[in-house]
């Protein structure tokens, strides 16, 4: 015979028997995958998370479903058949047998990864025009992701971010020439667009490439050789590093209170009075206060920091990839000024090996090139330049050059909206094969006839004049704009002298009395040039010599 049981002892059997029960995982998506987000139109679309192993997903997003099983670690991937534009938001559902998840407010558009070092984090509130564009920056079909810093010796599955619409508040902290760029491609195109802000100031590019990249490339295998030997000191390095911090904590505590720490205190107070009063009157900003030398250095992070090769690539891009996207945006190299031959393989090498790794195929990427600055006596930015120049032999590539807005006492420019406007020109025409006007005059050929030298363009559709900066930065002088500047020819001495030069046509004569018999020219072959060659559309000459002689008085060799 059967007695009834108490209450309490039933609730307690069953207590019991669903703790004996296993317990399903909930599905956990990465953070790149969330309400107002962007999704690419017209490609396949991957989306992934983490489930119980075994578990059977189902993601739906407007018309289009897809099924996935997650492998023996959870992992699961669907790829969903391409999506049209849609300006009108959408749901996507990922489901299984116990448990979704609804994205809301989801559009379909072009989806653009903004990426680099200090000038592409800059941000949009630093900006000369910052004042004029703040108050604009409400636009709902644009959307911004900010991938938060990290470093990491081996790839990471996920990043901290999330996705905000464009408002006056999320756009004054994200890349000012990531949303200017986005502006112009939404005034163009009128789609929405979707910008991942995955950038670090002061990051070489062999930080942002992994380790099979550089392992491709023999002129590479030093930074392999520096991974090694920082995977083999990890353990110890991490060991040491908390009382490494403190040591630090308490240098920089004593330097406070030193007369050089008390004096940059108030310089830098002085400093930030003086830039907000000139931001609140819509004034370009003064330079910073330099950090002085006498500040204690914090101690190297036991993965190398952010300086060391694959440790930001592994953070901050492997967890985004296969995410479908348009193309990269690029602003980088002033962290590599000083090895401008190594860039040759190192830049085109990096873009190969972030395009193999998204499979995407030859994605589009837009990069800047580096503009005029005068920090060192070294003349070595002109071989940067150089190298950033030569990376157009890969397909899909484009370029837009800074040379005339930079700022030869600082090396964080604040006019960055005619840098974005002039990567969007080049973007309208690389990946959206919009016929226009979309870069400056392109060196083709020279010629040497008698003491002169005939230096040929490629105009790409506008004649060649003399012009001028769209801006000018605190302090600088305009340059002239009834004389041609920033040509140089030498003979075989190879003393170079300054070059008058005359406009003919789509050609540019030049000669020096000082060199009767030339045999090269070179055009704005310095870290801060002053030439003022343009097109009639406004965007200023490229670099360029006609030699390949290396320079061992700037530390440049042959590789």
């Amino acid at each position: 015979m059967k007695y009834p049981q108490p209450a309490s002892l039933l609730a307690a059997t069953c207590l019991l028997a669903a703790a004996a029960a296993p317990l399903q995982a909930e599905i956990k998506l990465p953070a790149i995958f969330g309400d107002h987000m962007v999704l690419q139109e017209d490609q396949n679309l991957p989306l992934w998370g983490k489930a119980d192993p075994g578990d059977e997903i189902t993601v739906t997003a407007g018309t289009e479903s897809a099924k996935a099983t997650a492998d023996a670690t959870g992992k699961w991937m669907v790829k969903l058949e391409p999506l049209p534009l849609n300006a009108t938001p959408i749901t996507v559902r990922i489901t299984d047998k116990a448990h979704s998840i609804t994205l809301n407010d989801v559009l379909v558009g072009e989806v653009w990864i903004c990426s680099g070092q200090s000038n592409m984090a800059f941000i949009l509130g630093g900006a000369h025009n910052s004042k004029v564009a703040l108050p604009e920056a409400h636009d709902s079909k644009l959307r911004f992701f900010r991938v938060a810093k990290k470093s990491s010796l081996d790839p990471s599955d996920d990043v901290t971010g999330k996705w905000e619409l464009c408002t006056p508040e999320t756009a004054r902290d994200f890349s000012a020439v990531g949303y200017f760029f986005a502006k112009d491609i939404r005034q163009d195109l009128h789609k929405p667009v979707g910008l991942i802000g995955s950038y670090w100031g002061g990051s070489p590019a062999q930080a942002w490439t992994s380790i099979s990249g550089l392992q491709k490339r023999p002129e590479l295998k030093h930074y392999v050789a520096d991974v090694e030997k920082t995977r083999a000191d990890f353990s110890k390095a991490t060991a040491a590093y908390p009382a490494a911090v403190a040591k630090y904590q308490t240098q920089v505590d004593a330097w406070t209170k030193s007369p050089d720490g008390t004096a940059y205190t108030a310089a830098y107070k002085a400093w930030r009075d003086v830039n907000n009063k000139a931001k609140e009157a819509g004034q370009d900003s003064m330079r910073a206060p330099g950090t002085p030398k006498s500040k204690p250095k914090p101690p190297v992070e036991p993965d190398g920091g952010y300086k060391s090769p694959v440790v930001v690539y592994n953070g901050m891009i492997a967890p985004l990839i296969p995410y479908a996207i348009k193309g990269v945006i690029w602003y980088q190299g002033e962290e590599n000024g000083h090895k401008g031959y190594e860039y040759r393989a190192l830049f085109p090498n990096m873009i190969s090996d972030w395009r193999e790794k998204w499979g995407q195929g030859d994605f589009p990427f837009i990069f800047v090139q580096l503009p005029n600055y005068n920090e060192s006596v070294m003349q070595v930015w002109p071989f940067l330049r150089e190298a950033q120049a030569m990376t157009l032999s890969l397909p899909n590539t484009g370029m837009a050059t800074g040379i005339d807005v930079g700022d030869p006492k600082n090396i964080h420019p604040q006019d960055k909206v005619d840098i974005g406007h002039r990567v969007a020109l080049v973007a309208r025409h690389v990946a959206y094969n919009e016929q226009l006007v979309y870069t400056g005059p392109t060196y083709g050929s020279m010629k040497i006839e008698g003491n002169s030298i005939h230096v040929t363009y490629t105009t790409k559709g506008s004649d060649l004049v003399i012009g001028k900066a769209p801006w000018v930065a605190p302090g600088a002088q305009p340059r002239p704009t009834d004389k041609l500047l920033g040509f140089t020819i030498t003979g075989d001495d190879k003393k170079w002298a300054p070059a008058n030069a005359t406009i003919s046509g789509d050609e540019v004569i030049v000669s020096s009395p000082q060199v009767p018999k030339p045999v090269a020219v070179r055009y704005n072959w310095a870290n801060a040039p002053e030439g003022n060659l343009y097109n009639k559309a406004g965007l200023p000459a490229f670099p360029f010599r006609s030699d390949n002689w290396s320079d061992p008085a700037a530390g440049i060799g042959q590789p």
